[in-house]
């Protein structure tokens, strides 16, 4: 009707029938071409190492037509030549790798990547070892690769030895080593199998520690710490990996929150197998095995043992000739806290060490001498990471957000000159950093919300001496750049908790015409150990969802990271409580916008995210137009030990507090649309969080959509899946957000 009546208008002024050229449209973003390769992105190199010698840089590049998979390349630093040297897909056997593998990956979360996946320098700089499709590969810098000596199938942590002598792996649950030169293998321990496993790390130490070694070569390869755990006392979760086409069940030693660990050991002994002694790590054996370091010189073993409450963490010193341990020093917790763990701890030339702690209340770095401490840094703010020392010259590089909590960046502590900081990264910035062991170099890793990750070589003082991966989407040859007319920028602001702590948000809005109200996707994580608001890159999927017209809103409540200890420490004991409410302030405030649809805002969440979907919804019925949980926790006596009880306590001692925070109480307080999303070969958050809950719901008959993912782990995604993924939660909100 409207199109005849401006012909007729137009017929009758006379003017030509002409319509005006609105020139050429940009293209618009699709949910296919978001996970399509080559990736919005742009390239994103992996596992960036400089050569020990200096002279190369290698990375694991990603190919342009499949953005999952990574080949080995290495660049001259002195020429900026490209190389590259191993193709994954010519050397690769494409064999199905090992389930022992495949877990470690899904812990590692890189278990979409194919390919490469991790390589080794070997001291010389003259070869790489290469792990690729269960076999062990030997890389030279011309090219040549051949597989490693003997028989390396199916082998675990990888590694070359720091005198360059030996390669070593986990084979069968036992350390192998092989010697490079003689090409000889030997198997240095014997009992591994079964319930007893030698040279890995075991499962709450891989997700929710951050250490994935098992095994720690002395300096000149002299000697060798190998951890032994023996997980016969870890009770046995049935987990059904199900597929497409049949379903593999594998008895999972997965320690429940309150109940038994693994069994630990530290035993110390020389690649010949020779002077083999058991370290002491105490008469209590219920603990954790938090790190393991050499001292300067491989003098001494450093061991971080943790209590089971995880409320004291000692530092022991383990003699290695006859493994007799000497305590150097305690961090404790307050009474309503944790300790957190940390990579910071760094030996130095005269005995001491540099540690990073947050007994004043936020994460700062200390020197430790013969008993005495001194304080390195100071403030409100927070160091993320000891980037690298150097002693001759009195530097320390860390990581950190002293410019503000939206920010971290690279900054050099001058020792020599009363600890004067100088930040190194431009303003505006993530940066994320890498040094040299001599601290001549770095490798800086930066996005913020307009530009995605780029990389660059920097020299000692941050001065960007070369590209590694300029990525710039100003580039019209960046897949991106077509979509950049119509990319929006994100904002930030803070609002107010119940007891008046600032809380900081970010959003991304479509245009917004006047008197128009918008949908709400309010995407949250809330728990604890992760900061989601911040000056980094998004992703193209925000970008997508704006453009369907929502608004794109996230939040970090108290309890989350990288504010102090008090802010985190808000959820001792309770957790689904102040997360929840910091959140639902979060859609008060959203509802006061005159441009927001105050009955159209639909809230999503994964893993943790998931949980609070849920609790959410119960403790807000009809706040919420629509919930998605993700991967939910539904029980947390269903979860791991070191992560559940490092907040909630042994469930066993406060069962009231694990009572309050499950979901499965207030099931029946949902009234809002919800859809439930799993993968049925979750190792993490196990596939029976969510039947629990379903069998709840239908029991007292709530409505609710679900869609389970036969073959995937808790990341549900891949080619394909992610798409289909992305349309069920698209299609659900678009069935529940209409008006």
């Amino acid at each position: 009707m409207r199109a005849w009546l401006m012909g007729l208008v137009l017929f009758a002024s006379g003017a030509p029938a002409m319509a005006a050229d609105p020139g050429p449209q940009p293209p618009q973003l699709t949910l296919e071409r978001v996970f399509a390769s080559p990736d919005l992105a742009g390239a994103q190199p992996r596992a960036m190492k400089l050569s020990p010698d200096g002279k190369w840089l290698t990375v694991l590049r990603n190919r342009e037509e499949e953005r999952d998979r990574f080949d080995l390349w290495a660049m001259d630093t002195a020429s900026g030549e490209w190389r590259m040297l191993v193709d994954s897909r010519k050397i690769g056997s494409g064999a199905e790798l090992s389930e022992a593998e495949k877990m470690q990956r899904e812990r590692a979360r890189i278990g979409g990547i194919r390919g490469i996946v991790s390589y080794d320098w070997s001291p010389d700089a003259r070869s790489i070892l290469v792990p690729l499709d269960g076999e062990l590969y030997l890389a030279d810098l011309e090219g040549n690769v051949r597989k490693l000596p003997g028989n390396s199938r199916d082998a675990l942590n990888p590694e070359v030895g720091p005198g360059g002598r030996y390669a070593s792996f986990v084979r069968g649950q036992n350390l192998v080593l092989v010697d490079l030169a003689g090409g000889g293998e030997r198997v240095l321990t014997q009992d591994g199998g079964g319930t007893v496993h030698w040279g890995e790390a075991e499962f709450v130490a891989q997700e929710e520690m951050d250490r994935f070694d098992g095994y720690w070569w002395a300096p000149g390869d002299t000697r060798i710490a190998v951890q032994r755990f023996d997980e016969a006392p870890v009770g046995i979760v049935s987990r059904a990996a199900i597929g497409a086409e049949g379903t593999r069940v594998y008895d999972q030693r997965y320690p429940k929150a309150g109940t038994p660990n693994v069994r630990n050991e530290l035993w110390i002994m020389r690649p010949d197998g020779s002077g083999k002694v058991k370290a002491d790590l105490g008469t209590e054996t219920d603990i954790y095995l938090a790190r393991v370091q050499w001292a300067w010189g491989g003098k001494a073993l450093l061991v971080q043992r943790q209590s089971r409450d995880q409320k004291t963490l000692d530092l022991l010193s383990i003699d290695p000739d006859s493994g007799r341990s000497t305590l150097l020093f305690t961090e404790k917790s307050g009474e309503r806290s944790w300790v957190n763990l940390s990579n910071a701890l760094t030996p130095t030339r005269d005995g001491g060490l540099i540690w990073w702690s947050e007994r004043d209340g936020h994460g700062h770095l200390y020197r430790w001498k013969a008993g005495k401490w001194t304080q390195l840094t100071k403030g409100d703010w927070e160091v993320f990471q000891l980037v690298r020392l150097d002693e001759d010259k009195g530097r320390l590089y860390f990581a950190g957000n002293r410019d503000g909590v939206l920010e971290r960046h690279l900054y050099l502590l001058d020792l020599a000159h009363g600890n004067r900081i100088t930040r190194l990264t431009d303003a505006g910035w993530w940066n994320m950093a890498t040094m040299d062991t001599r601290a001549t170099r770095a490798i800086v890793t930066r996005s913020n919300p307009g530009q995605p990750p780029q990389t660059y070589l920097a020299d000692a003082d941050g001065k960007r001496v070369a590209w590694i991966n300029q990525n710039a989407v100003a580039d019209p040859a960046h897949p991106y750049h077509p979509y950049l007319a119509a990319h929006r920028e994100r904002s930030f602001g803070t609002i107010k908790a119940a007891d008046g702590t600032e809380l900081q948000w970010e959003m991304i809005t479509p245009p917004l015409e006047p008197g128009k109200r918008y949908p709400v996707f309010f995407q949250h994580y809330g728990g604890p150990h992760a900061q989601q608001v911040s000056r980094q890159w998004g992703g193209a999927l925000q970008q997508y969802l704006v453009a369907r017209g929502y608004i794109w809103f996230q939040l970090d409540n108290r309890g989350s990271a990288n504010r102090g200890k008090a802010f985190e420490d808000h959820i001792y004991r309770a957790m689904g409580g102040v997360e929840v409410a910091d959140q639902l302030a979060g859609a008060a405030y959203l509802k006061s916008l005159d441009f927001v649809d105050p009955d159209r805002v639909a809230t999503y969440g994964w893993s943790y995210g998931g949980y609070m979907t849920l609790k959410m919804l119960e403790a807000a019925p009809g706040t919420f137009a629509a919930g998605v949980a993700g991967a939910p926790v539904s029980k947390w006596e269903l979860y791991d030990t070191h992560y559940t009880e490092r907040y909630m306590g042994d469930p066993r001692e406060v069962p009231e507090a694990y009572a309050k925070a499950d979901t499965v109480g207030d099931a029946l307080k949902i009234a809002d649309p919800l859809l439930i999303i799993h993968g049925m070969a979750d190792d993490n958050v196990v596939l029976e969080h969510s039947t629990v809950m379903l069998a709840k719901l239908q029991q007292g008959a709530v409505p609710f959509e679900t869609m389970l993912y036969p073959g995937q782990t808790h990341r549900v995604g891949g080619p394909g899946v992610s798409v289909h993924l992305w349309k069920t939660i698209l299609g659900f909100l678009d069935r529940s957000l209409e008006k």
